[in-house]
């Protein structure tokens, strides 16, 4: 069984689950521990100790420990990426793709830990100077979902070992073994006791304790809407530092002049890859009147081509729903644009195979009315809707006509409308001509309205939300 890693220690837990792929249910991915209210207490404990003299650390130190996990996950990243499309799905090369984007995103904080930048300014009175600097904010609880198993987790772990905090990870009960794997990397990359914990375990239990405990001074979260909601209201109510990300209904809307290949490419990998178990989905795809009917049927046609099935078989192109839960979910909203009066114009079937997995046929909605339940509800599997729109402006209207506001993408041939779209997007991330799901990891991800709140992630922006600002008034 893997343990947790509790204080510089692998520890048992309270309990254990047994992780099976999705792809085929009789394969067993491993038993993980899971803890209890007891071993939460003690890795919030020790990142507390560990914290008072973590955050007083040489630069250089956290650099060389981030450089050598980020080295050791790209060397691995085959092996490792096997393991994460075996527990959650995707298909083995956005999973190794994934791996890789981790080591990118380690490689990339080992060299901000050494910019940590401050400012030198005059005082408004003679003899003074005034110096503002960046300190870690504390112990950092990371709270992580299932779709990312690990690239998630590293851009909130790598930041903010980067700055001086000091980690408590609280993986998805779906998907520990990514989890469990980059633990086991950094176990053994010279990090002080408590430094990093690995506490994987139920909301109910591990989440709680580390939302209302006074010594976690700043939380990150990704999930769903409902959970980050409570987790707010938990972190305003004893005022610690918090970071949402969360639900996204995103749009992606197509121009007539727009080339048809590029939008179809565009609106095919954006809704329905990697399952559309993306925040970044385009879910709904406004389509302009003059190639309504041209873009339907050249998605169906993309479609057609797609191959359903397990996520280590070469020439997949969608690999299965993550669990159960998720394919009753997805399959309910099916059910419910169906009956809202949306024509289904492909998919949206359980597919039977071989071998036993949560596999679903990608659903192409169309004809949809804005004001259908799953067009503005997030879904988070292989559903898309098409909606008609009258123009550009109609478009835009339509596309920011949601509660959500992570990202929105556009497909036009016309700089204009582009450059239009772009400043006028209600939504932190904007595409042009490429999917809505895709981001790089050296710039800021986060959204706008509903889908976000608090700092950006990734990129130069995540120092905003893993230190916190001093100002000193020295005299001379």
């Amino acid at each position: 069984m893997k343990k947790l890693w509790i204080n510089g220690e692998w520890t048992d837990g309270t309990q254990h689950t047994t992780v099976r792929s999705p792809s085929d249910r009789a394969d067993v991915v491993g038993d993980y521990a899971t803890a209890g209210a007891e071993q939460a207490e003690t890795a919030i404990a020790a990142a507390h100790q560990a914290s008072l003299s973590w955050r007083h650390s040489g630069v250089q130190q956290r650099a060389d420990a981030l450089d050598l996990i980020g080295s050791e996950i790209q060397a691995r990243k085959t092996e490792l990426g096997t393991l994460l499309a075996r527990e959650e799905g995707k298909t083995l090369p956005e999973a190794i793709g994934e791996v890789g984007r981790a080591a990118a995103i380690f490689k990339f904080f080992a060299q901000e830990a050494l910019r940590i930048r401050g400012d030198k300014l005059a005082s408004v009175r003679p003899g003074i100077e005034v110096d503002v600097s960046r300190e870690p904010v504390g112990v950092v609880g990371i709270i992580a979902p299932w779709n990312f198993p690990i690239a998630i987790p590293a851009w909130k772990v790598a930041p903010a070992l980067a700055f001086g905090n000091t980690v408590l990870l609280k993986p998805a009960e779906l998907v520990p073994a990514s989890s469990w794997a980059l633990a086991e990397i950094i176990s053994r990359a010279g990090l002080p006791p408590g430094v990093f914990n690995l506490v994987a375990g139920p909301g109910r239990v591990v989440g709680e304790a580390m939302v209302n405990d006074r010594r976690v001074d700043a939380i990150s979260f990704t999930g769903s809407v409902g959970t980050g909601s409570r987790v707010l209201a938990a972190c305003a109510a004893r005022r610690a530092k918090v970071q949402l990300e969360m639900g996204g209904k995103n749009p992606l809307v197509v121009l007539a002049d727009s080339d048809l290949e590029v939008a179809v490419n565009a609106a095919v990998q954006g809704s329905f890859y990697s399952t559309g178990q993306r925040c970044t989905a385009s879910s709904r795809l406004i389509v302009e009147e003059a190639i309504y009917a041209r873009f339907v049927a050249a998605v169906t046609e993309k479609l057609r081509q797609l191959k359903v099935g397990h996520a280590l078989h070469a020439g997949i192109d969608i690999g299965p729903v993550v669990d159960q839960s998720q394919l009753d979910q997805d399959l309910r909203y099916i059910q419910i644009a169906k009956d809202e009066g949306a024509k289904l114009a492909f998919g949206g079937e359980r597919l039977q195979r071989d071998i036993d997995g949560y596999f679903l046929n990608p659903a192409l909605f169309v004809d949809c009315d804005p004001a259908m339940q799953h067009t503005r509800e997030e879904i988070f599997g292989p559903v898309a809707s098409v909606i008609p729109a009258k123009n550009y402006e109609h478009a835009l209207q339509l596309a920011n006509d949601t509660e959500f506001g992570l990202t929105a993408g556009i497909c036009t041939t016309s700089l204009k409308y582009a450059t239009h779209f772009r400043r006028h997007a209600r939504a932190g991330m904007v595409m042009v001509n490429v999917p809505t799901a895709g981001v790089d990891y050296h710039v800021p991800f986060g959204g706008t309205k509903g889908s976000s709140y608090g700092a950006r992630e990734q990129g130069s922006a995540a120092v905003e939300f893993f230190t916190t600002m001093k100002t000193s008034y020295i005299a001379s």
